[in-house]
């Protein structure tokens, strides 16, 4: 989808106990993201790298939340998250992909975790993939 005609989100709400954040779209669309998600598919250079070979995996995640959601400019959102984390630009276009195709970037999060041995739990150690 190119990016100026992505649609603009008309509402921004991050859920009472701060576990995901809710965005509608004009063009109806409304999507539910987790912080969780949001977190691990973060658009910092820290998780997204410089490029597609760098990009990390992030464990322990399960029980991140939403501290802020602060504009930037009128194109995007800026997320931090209790874990500190908060250089994360969320741009509209990019808060419309995330919430259309969760079902398949959670999947694959899930299956990059376990490949690497690694948990959406904080603190839990490393398993052996053999």
């Amino acid at each position: 989808m190119a990016e100026e005609n992505a649609p603009w989100p008309t509402e921004i709400r991050v859920l009472s106990n701060r576990s995901a954040m809710e965005v509608a779209f004009e063009d109806g669309t409304r999507f539910t993201l987790p912080a969780e998600y949001l977190r691990v598919e973060s658009p910092s250079a820290e998780v997204q790298g410089h490029s597609p070979d760098e990009r990390k995996t992030v464990p322990g995640k399960r029980n991140v939340m939403i501290l802020e959601v602060q504009p930037v400019g009128n194109y995007a959102v800026r997320l931090v998250f209790d874990d500190m984390h908060s250089t994360g630009i969320y741009s509209w276009p990019y808060l419309h992909e995330l919430g259309r195709e969760k079902e398949a970037r959670f999947q694959r999060y899930l299956d990059e975790l376990s490949a690497k041995g690694l948990s959406r739990d904080p603190g839990t150690p490393r398993r052996h993939v053999h």
